[in-house]
Parts: structure tokens; sequence; C-alpha cells
């Protein structure tokens, strides 16, 4: 139930820009009263979930609005609780010229800055995610990078917060930024639907184990009865 729950939750988000997949990590569960035994019973269990940062497919949409990014990296937004990283560069402009997220955070620039725009003039985002309009630098995007991935956790489904306070971000060295496209969801729907019905047949074979065993228990106490009379 907890990987078909995970699964549900990828192919949900298989067309949301910038989503990375959740995956389960197995480990195997020995019931305790069977430990001192040379074959404990033991059966899969999921230890814990993982975050995928695979590279999403960069597709070009002609927006100049929407960034993708090729490497490591994420966009850095800002949410009344703090600082939030994505890889959906699907931003817009607020009614106030700020160039937000789809989400309505505001797209931090270098230093925590926000970033203003004039939506009437053309809007040019260099590879290193500096902005321009009329050839002046309006600022640049703050792009960032950790040592590990691991000490991100996801806020909502397309946004991460970092869970370990002695992690400090760093700029994302070899980042690119693409103006006029947006990296894809790196959760696959044909994996996904390959990965659905071996969980189904799992669950069904599960299913049918717990039956006989029912079945099992039921006829040793059946015997039992019929023996004690």
């Amino acid at each position: 139930m907890e990987s078909l729950d995970l699964l549900a939750n990828n192919v949900a988000n298989a067309s949301t820009g910038g989503y990375k997949a959740d995956r389960e990590f197995y480990s195997l569960y020995a019931a305790p009263e069977a430990a001192d035994d040379d074959s404990p019973s033991t059966m899969p269990v999921i230890e814990k979930q993982w975050t995928d940062f695979s590279q999403g497919v960069v597709q070009q949409t002609g927006n100049s609005l929407d960034v993708a990014l090729s490497g490591k990296g994420f966009f850095a937004v800002q949410s009344a609780r703090g600082t939030l990283y994505t890889r959906n560069g699907n931003f817009r402009l607020a009614p106030d010229g700020k160039l937000v997220t789809a989400d309505g955070y505001p797209v931090r620039g270098t230093g925590g800055a926000s970033l203003t725009l004039n939506a009437s003039r053309p809007i040019e985002i260099a590879g290193d995610g500096t902005v321009t309009q009329d050839g002046t630098v309006i600022g640049q995007l703050e792009i960032a990078d950790f040592t590990s991935a691991g000490a991100l956790s996801k806020q909502g489904n397309n946004y991460f917060r970092v869970s370990d306070p002695a992690l400090q971000p760093s700029p994302a060295a070899g980042a690119a930024v693409q103006q006029g496209s947006l990296e894809a969801s790196n959760s696959g729907t044909a994996e996904s639907a390959v990965r659905l019905v071996g969980i189904l047949r799992q669950f069904e074979m599960l299913q049918k184990a717990m039956t006989l065993g029912g079945d099992m228990s039921k006829q040793a106490i059946e015997q039992v009865a019929r023996v004690g009379s």
C-alpha cells in the first residue's frame, strides 16, 4: 500500500514541470518470535522513501518567463516560512512586476533580493541566470546547490526545504539556465505503468498467501477440536 501511494503520487505529477519522483527503499523484517529459528520468518518492508533528483527532459515552450536548469541546482524562492527550492521554472509576473512562481512565491535573485520587471518590455535571461531588459541588468537568478541532497525534504509536490539547519546552500557550479524551456517531470508514465502492474500482482500474491494461511489455521483448529472430542 505504501508503494502504491508513492507510485500514485508520481503518476499524478507526471506532467508537473520539474517534479522529482519518490522511490522506496526496501529491507527485510524478521519476526521477533522467530529470532532463534534457523530459518526465521521474513517479509519485505519499506524502510524509507527517497527522492530521485535525476535530470528530467528539457522541453521548449517559447515563453520568455519559462526557464529550465541543466545540471545540478535549484531555483531559490521566498515563502512566508523561509527559503524554498524548486526545479520548476514556470515563472510569471505579479501585478507589481515581481517575478514569482505559479504559486505566487517571489523568485530570489542573488543576495536574496526579488526581481522586479516591466511586463511590457522584452525579458532576456542568460545562461548564468542574469536577467536584463533593454540592455540593463535587473539582477541574477539565485541558483543554489547542496553537498547532500538527502538533507532536502519535500514541501508539497514541487518545492524542497532544508531539513538540516547546518547545511548551507552554495552556488550551483556548472548549472546552465535555458530561457523559453521547462524541465519535465522525471516520473515516466511508461515506467510507472509497468511498476503499477508489478505492485498489483505482488498485492494479489500476498492476499492469496494470507487467505491460504487463514484456511490452514482454520483446518488445524477444526482437527484439534475433532481429536479432543
